[in-house]
């Protein structure tokens, strides 16, 4: 290692330039949303005073929200990392242990063949495989997972060294092969062509074995490992299954170039139907405890099962942080972003979070790090162990070793065994001040914010080729209940105890707080977007004007905040590197979520409160079916299921339809609208344009994917109904 004295560092960091623009912009709409709450406080009307204070009370909390962002905004930073330099201070044989996490939980909706792709292109890493770690956790406890495992085994002999000799990206077979490369030299083509006869033939075998619901017999018989199912119970009840399936210590486990392979390691842990087990954080923290019996990396990096590696010198990334003399002993963990690698040309379901991702997450950065969002991170052991930051805390990494003590296999088997199984937790910190955090259902979050809460600073990293790439929802419903569970659990986050009001403040900077708030408060969004998409489009049906009239001077205040926020957010969207239709289909996608995910959340919080509901982790399926996958590719929306979400939002969009249907027969009549009430004309044609999709599928398709009848129905009545009502109250 290179002399102190002689410090250059491993990475830099570089201010937004735009922010200095950015700036007096965000004065002119603070200016100008204050005007607006002015209007609202001094204009009350002599009709129809409850629906002002409800239009007051809307624009405070959108006034409120907007202020809150800027967290986000006013100061961004961005990364860069020097991996030459930290190839020269450091060779091979210096650098720190690799742990690497992989988490399933349900073959049936997290398929085999989508975890080991992921297992491989993590084994396949650009790094000394003796230093790198491997662990599956399989919280399904299933023997499909465990023989796909196996295959993975023998595959990975031919695939890592062809990975490494070639130096291809990405890793994960799947994804490489469905890049098709080209021009290859004659012998990397026929090299191509029987690495791709070998995986097609493995996916084969697991794809059968997947479609049977059983491991043929023949396999049974090869690994005495598929003997620890002789006394499963269920995926509920059963002991800890656990094997090294490549113990990286062993001298003949190598590939078919002589080299040494990476650990490869199966786990699932015990589960019995009296113990609680928390989910993937239940998951995490077994594993934390198994790994460091075995390899005890200092360093921990975990992905979900369908985010593959897409980069293989991730970890050399991350190391440039952790390693750097001066700042890496402050630093906790790096966070890369979650993308995917199944996003539409236009995002249809706004899935990327591509301004969260390329803006929001580099302002959280400058505040002190970034969220840990569950993959795609690498940890700190010790620090996930508990550790509080202090001015002199040094990261200790090296010349960490692990034995067994003389210990036979069945000995060292049943003492891993021990710190897997159910009853290990009782009576200690674990899953409070130790390990990921439970109790919540973003279990990342809070633990990422009890880090901090601790003294410690974590980073974002954004690399122009994407470190890791998953499988975002191809519905409409995966999504909204996708952002259910992040927003309500977000929500909890925020009152808790351990939350950002009553722990935060206390621990961590006001900006940083604000920055997690913007997220914490994502359900409450929907009170103030649920009244102003439904209450100014019915006051049209009477005549109730809700805005200044167009000749009025208060009328600027509202069209420049509508015109100037909605403008910098399609050019903040195409700057991060969307399209126009993609940003129109991101306005939708928030107007759905904020009407429906978030009002469930919040729902489903306040009856968790009063002891009417429990939380439950809800698994994403990832299942492909072809006509649904067709119609993804062609950017037709799916609505087909009847559930609550969806039924709410077409009624809101038929509320409008019909709404708008009256404003252009009252103006045609010339007797019920005025030139007065453009404002609201064009709040209600805009919402109209924005559900043009809904409409579609509710009255002109015909494929699987259409609005049910059913919700079609309902959501007509209910909307012709409320207008009725309305208009002759």
């Amino acid at each position: 290692m290179a002399d102190i004295s002689s410090y250059v560092p491993l990475f830099e960091t570089k201010k937004a330039k735009s922010s200095y623009l950015y700036k007096p912009f965000a004065a002119s709409v603070f200016l100008g949303i204050v005007l607006i709450w002015i209007y609202r406080a001094t204009h009350f009307p002599e009709n129809g005073w409850v629906v002002w204070m409800g239009m007051l009370g809307a624009e405070l909390w959108f006034g409120f929200y907007w202020i809150l962002t800027q967290a986000h905004r006013w100061n961004r930073v961005y990364r860069h990392t020097f991996k030459d330099r930290l190839s020269q201070r450091y060779g091979d044989d210096d650098f720190p242990g690799i742990d690497v996490f992989v988490c399933t939980a349900d073959p049936k909706t997290e398929p085999p063949v989508m975890v080991i792709n992921t297992v491989l292109s993590v084994m396949a890493y650009d790094y000394p495989p003796e230093k790198l770690s491997v662990y599956l956790s399989d919280d399904a406890g299933s023997d499909l997972t465990f023989y796909a495992l196996l295959e993975c085994c023998h595959f990975g002999k031919h695939w890592i060294p062809y990975c490494k000799k070639y130096n291809i990206e990405p890793r994960a077979p799947e994804a490489y092969f469905r890049t098709r490369p080209q021009n290859l030299d004659p012998h990397h083509a026929q090299h191509f062509a029987s690495i791709q006869k070998l995986y097609q033939e493995m996916e084969n075998r697991i794809e059968l074995a997947t479609k049977l619901d059983r491991v043929s017999m023949n396999a049974s018989i090869q690994h005495k490992g598929f003997s620890k199912w002789d006394s499963f119970s269920s995926r509920k009840d059963h002991d800890t299954i656990f094997q090294i399936l490549i113990d990286g210590k062993d001298t003949e486990a190598k590939d078919i170039e002589g080299c040494v392979l990476p650990t490869l390691v199966y786990l699932a842990r015990e589960k019995r139907p009296e113990y609680f087990h928390n989910y993937k954080a239940g998951a995490m923290n077994a594993l934390i405890r198994v790994s460091s019996k075995i390899s005890n990396g200092p360093i921990i990096l975990n992905v979900d099962c369908d985010m593959y590696s897409n980069n293989s010198v991730s970890i050399r990334d991350a190391l440039c942080f952790f390693l750097d003399e001066k700042k890496g002993n402050e630093i906790a963990f790096v966070q890369f972003p979650q993308s995917f690698h199944n996003v539409t040309k236009n995002d249809l379901y706004g899935a990327s979070l591509q301004v969260i991702s390329e803006v929001e997450f580099c302002g959280l950065d400058a505040s002190g790090g970034p969220m840990y969002i569950g993959t795609g991170c690498f940890h700190r052991r010790d620090v996930l162990s508990g550790r509080k930051f202090s001015s002199g805390s040094t990261f200790k990494w090296k010349n960490i070793i692990v034995s067994r003590n003389g210990k036979s296999s069945s000995e060292f088997e049943e003492q891993v065994k021990e710190v897997a199984n159910c009853r290990y937790e009782e009576n200690t910190q674990w899953g409070s001040e130790i390990g990921v955090k439970y109790g919540c259902l973003v279990e990342d979050v809070a633990t990422g914010l009890s880090i901090h809460c601790r003294g410690w600073k974590s980073i974002y990293f954004n690399p122009k080729r994407k470190g890791f790439l998953g499988f975002a929802g191809i519905t409409l419903d995966q999504n909204l209940v996708q952002h259910k569970r992040w927003s309500e659990g977000n929500l909890q986050l925020f009152f808790s105890k351990d939350g950002h009001i009553r722990k935060g403040l206390r621990h961590v900077n006001v900006a940083l707080i604000a920055g997690y708030g913007v997220y914490g408060l994502w359900a409450p969004n929907c009170f103030a977007v649920v009244f102003y998409t439904i209450i100014p489009s019915l006051c049209m049906l009477k005549g109730l004007q809700l805005f200044p009239r167009v000749s009025s001077l208060w009328i600027y205040p509202f069209m420049y905040v509508s015109i100037s926020v909605n403008m910098y957010s399609l050019v903040e969207f195409i700057s991060s590197g969307g399209t126009i239709s993609g940003w129109w289909n991101e306005q939708r996608m928030w107007l759905y979520k904020r009407a429906s995910s978030y009002l469930f959340a919040l729902v489903d919080t306040f009856l968790k409160l009063v002891g009417f509901s429990e939380s439950g982790f809800v698994i994403s399926a990832k299942v492909l079916d072809n006509e649904l996958m067709h119609r993804y590719e062609q950017e037709i929306m799916e609505f087909g299921v009847d559930s609550p979400m969806v039924t709410l939002l077409s009624s809101i969009a038929m509320i409008n339809l019909f709404c708008s249907a009256a404003m252009v027969v009252g103006v045609l009549r010339s007797k019920i609208f005025e030139i007065s009430m453009i404002f609201q004309m064009v709040c209600c044609g805009v919402i109209v344009l924005i559900n043009l999709p809904l409409y579609s599928a509710a009255f002109f398709r015909r494929d699987p994917g259409r609005l049910p009848s059913s919700v079609t129905f309902k959501s007509a009545s209910a909307a012709l109904c409320l207008c009725t009502i309305f208009a002759m109250s």
